[in-house]
């Protein structure tokens, strides 16, 4: 059985006060590639300067962190800031965290 990776994650802009959620096999590469982005109006992750890690799961099965992603984009802000809250509570940037 081969091990497979894929992450759901949340970023946010430098104020916090956008929120993108994305998901990905390489979370390392994917916030490089949005932090290459910022500026990028034809992006929302770029327009927006959303290239702060808060939140992210881990998932073996693409099928599971699609449905997951899709599920988490449906909600309310609240809704979205309180998950965040499970997992960082000051909503600390945790790029350093996935690159090391």
């Amino acid at each position: 059985m081969w091990n497979y990776n894929f992450y759901v994650y949340i970023t946010t802009n430098p104020t916090r006060t956008v929120l993108y959620t994305g998901v990905t096999n390489d979370l390392a590469r994917r916030l490089y590639e949005h932090f290459e982005n910022k500026g990028n109006k034809n992006t929302f992750a770029g327009k927006f300067y959303c290239y702060n890690l808060i939140y992210y799961e881990h998932f073996t099965d693409i099928n599971q962190a699609i449905a997951r992603e899709k599920e988490i984009k449906k909600w309310r802000r609240e809704k979205k800031d309180a998950l965040i809250a499970t997992l960082n509570p000051e909503w600390k940037f945790m790029n350093d965290d996935v690159n090391e």
